[in-house]
């Protein structure tokens, strides 16, 4: 009897690691683009004025973006919630955004759509550098610890927090390979964030990792990279933002 109730709790001990390591997290993305012009030292004070009365009301009405997160141990994909506009918010065409991970292969696949084109990024997965603090928060109801990394192209230091409890290498944006699922991201102190409201363990269906039909221009990662360092001198050189809906995601 001893020996099968040890049986039993250790049977129940793997399903519970198995099902925290499988789901879609669920999270809200908000900009705060005065922050973000009052950062670009290339605009004008008559620029940043107008920036300020562009983006007035839609500081007031910040709801964010609903993104999600399917993963499981190997894979993960991320992209918008829904397409419908947010509730609350303001209703426009989404650009593509689909970034799809695969972690046993070591490799991603990337759709993106930015400065009228859409690019499908194929290539290896490149780990970010990631420097692990001591710091702990809540998030989304898990005890997450700290770790920072920096955009080097952007030049955006980035600070994430990763659930350990959840033992998976995904993460929101192009953020990942942490010891845990990452829950949330500051960029730029709090230029913009990205934080999971919910965390739904379920084994995933066959279109929860399924990338949409490739359609644009193939490149791998040094390429893309090239795009952005060169809009970025380009706007600088112009002294207009290089981010927004026109530009690029910040």
């Amino acid at each position: 009897m001893k020996k099968l109730l040890i049986l039993l709790c250790l049977l129940t001990s793997s399903v519970t690691i198995a099902q925290k390591t499988e789901g879609v997290a669920t999270y809200v993305r908000k900009e705060y683009w005065l922050k973000i012009a009052n950062r670009l030292t290339f605009l004008s004070q008559e620029q940043k004025d107008r920036e300020a009365q562009t983006w007035k009301n839609w500081e007031e009405d910040n709801k964010g973006i609903k993104m999600k997160l399917a993963f499981n141990a190997n894979e993960s994909l991320y992209t918008y919630n829904s397409d419908e506009p947010e509730e609350g918010g303001y209703s426009y065409r989404k650009s593509e955004f689909v970034l799809y991970n695969n972690f046993e292969k070591e490799h991603k696949t990337d759709i993106i759509e930015m400065l009228g084109k859409t690019y499908v990024i194929d290539d290896s997965l490149h780990a970010p550098v990631w420097k692990i603090g001591n710091q702990i928060k809540e998030v989304a109801g898990y005890i997450c610890m700290k770790a920072e990394t920096e955009d080097p192209i952007k030049k955006q230091k980035i600070t994430a927090w990763f659930a350990q409890d959840i033992p998976v290498a995904a993460g929101p944006e192009m953020m990942n390979s942490l010891p845990g699922l990452i829950l949330a991201l500051d960029i730029n102190d709090g230029d913009v964030t990205v934080e999971a409201i919910s965390v739904t363990f379920r084994p995933l269906k066959s279109d929860d990792l399924k990338l949409p039909k490739l359609k644009g221009k193939k490149i791998d990662d040094e390429a893309y990279k090239a795009i952005i360092r060169q809009h970025i001198a380009d706007r600088m050189t112009s002294r207009s933002s290089p981010y927004g809906w026109a530009g690029i995601r910040y």
